[in-house]
């Protein structure tokens, strides 16, 4: 049944602006013969409440049908009661006097409520202290005047609503272990039980109940760390939904606005110190503060290793004819390394190593995904700042741009406008970067944008500044030429003028 302003607009259309069934159809996205119900039809009454009658409703036995349905659902389907079992139960069981189509119709009309109610409705979870559930969260930061994506690994404890968090760069196993590895320090301990999502960095396959396939690597850690492993059932958020909301929280509590980064230490220090920080308020039900509440789960934790897992995987890669091999779908050249000869590739969380067959280390880098960044919308901010130059100063964008270019927009009040104006068309030519360092060689902030435009481009245009180089001996860089010696061969008769 539709609700009366969406009923009412209907008639409108039909009665007052004339459209036909399909148009009205078409416009409101409803299917033509509830448009038709509706528009030539009478005006629908509310409905009255109406109770159920009948020995099945009255005398209890609906009540125990229930029950026998919600049993069933949990069973295989050839192992589920029929209609004709249940009546015969009823029957013989509970002196039940109706008829096998009283069962049959109550049956047909309990069982799909009773599985729809299944699907909306969770039971209530206990958590005991000790046990912890993590989760992934994608947030941003801004690194080096651009934006950076991070995968924010959480582990929240649901008896205490205590949470720890660990950036990382991507969600594969290097990095989801060794987030884990990182919060397990933070926390003191290692949770008894860890309830996780099918996450691919550490589950292979699903099978049927809680029958799980990880990773040799996965289990290799739970070995070493001694937790048991809760995995949640396929598109059941709720079965973790401490850490979900965790995630969230945190989300809009740190980083809206995005933070500045550093690097990666940097900003794990700062977010351990802001999640310790958020413990002292107090628990959403039980009015006592989280980090008295995380003492009863830190009891209980188990006591981290005497030594530390190393987290890294291995693989193979054979040089191209270019001598390149493929690293996280990047190309590297690896120079010391010989045509189509294997090298193993160590990776880490952070890094990657290839060694030859014998051990030896021929080149060593950053993983690809540790220089990902998405550039800030300048132009876009620019504008919008140039139509209203007071909301410069407040603005979440205000605080990313370099200490120099904050200086130089604002230090005029009476021409803010204007030098937003120029900037603009300065960016359009220039990276932030080359601006920057316009003005940071001499202080220029009394000229106009334009001004900087021509000494960038004058910059650019010189010769370029004198390569280092350790080969030459000092005595012959720092060699004056004398002239006067020339002087001296080509007139001889100035020798004695040229002396004094």
């Amino acid at each position: 049944m539709l609700a009366m302003p969406e009923v009412n607009y209907i008639k409108h259309l039909r009665d007052n602006e004339d459209l036909t069934i399909n148009e009205i159809a078409k416009k409101t996205g409803r299917n033509w013969r509830t448009i038709k119900r509706y528009a030539d039809g009478d005006v629908p009454l509310e409905r009255l409440p109406s109770t159920n009658r009948g020995m099945m409703y009255e005398e209890g036995y609906g009540e125990i049908v229930d029950i026998w349905l919600e049993e069933d659902m949990k069973l295989k389907h050839k192992e589920r009661r029929t209609s004709k079992r249940m009546f015969e139960q009823l029957r013989d069981e509970h002196d039940f006097k109706g008829s096998y189509r009283t069962v049959c119709e109550y049956v047909q009309y309990r069982r799909p409520v009773l599985k729809a109610e299944k699907a909306t409705r969770y039971e209530r979870l206990e958590h005991p202290p000790g046990e912890a559930q993590v989760d992934f969260g994608q947030m941003t930061v801004v690194k080096d005047g651009a934006y950076k994506d991070l995968k924010i690994l959480i582990m929240s404890f649901p008896f205490s609503n205590a949470g720890f968090a660990y950036p990382l760069p991507a969600e594969n196993s290097e990095c989801f272990l060794e987030g884990l590895k990182q919060l397990f320090k933070q926390a003191g301990g290692v949770p008894t039980h860890l309830r996780i999502d099918n996450l691919s960095a550490a589950v292979i396959s699903i099978g049927k109940g809680d029958k799980r396939t990880y990773t040799d690597s996965f289990l290799r850690f739970q070995a070493h760390y001694g937790f048991e492993v809760q995995a949640c059932n396929p598109s059941s958020g709720h079965e973790k939904g401490n850490v979900e909301k965790k995630v969230g929280y945190t989300r809009n509590n740190l980083f809206v606005t995005a933070p500045e980064m550093e690097d990666f230490p940097q900003l794990a220090t700062w977010l351990q110190m802001k999640m310790q920080e958020d413990m002292n308020r107090p628990h959403y039900e039980k009015s006592v503060l989280i980090k008295d509440l995380f003492e009863e789960d830190r009891r209980l934790l188990k006591v981290l290793p005497i030594r530390d897992l190393e987290i890294y995987s291995l693989g193979e890669s054979t040089l191209n004819k270019y001598g390149e091999i493929t690293v996280d779908g990047e190309k590297f050249v690896i120079h010391k390394g010989k045509i189509k000869h294997s090298l193993v590739i160590k990776k880490e969380w952070n890094t990657f190593t290839c060694f030859t067959n014998d051990g030896e280390i021929v080149y060593q880098d950053f993983r690809a995904y540790m220089h990902n960044t998405r550039a800030i919308p300048w132009l876009d901010i620019f504008d919008d700042w140039t139509r209203k130059p007071r909301a410069v100063k407040y603005s979440r964008f205000y605080k990313y741009l370099p200490e120099r270019v904050r200086v130089y927009l604002t230090i005029k009040p009476e021409e803010i406008k204007q030098r937003l104006k120029g900037f603009k068309a300065l960016l359009e030519k220039h990276s932030l970067e080359e601006i920057q360092l316009a003005l940071e060689t001499e202080n220029r902030f009394e000229r106009m944008p334009h001004e900087l435009g021509y000494l960038i481009e004058a910059k650019k245009a010189s010769y370029p500044e004198k390569m280092p180089e350790s080969h030459t001996p000092s005595i012959l860089n720092d060699y004056q030429t004398d002239l006067h010696t020339y002087d001296r061969k080509l007139i001889p008769q100035l020798e004695g003028r040229v002396s004094q």
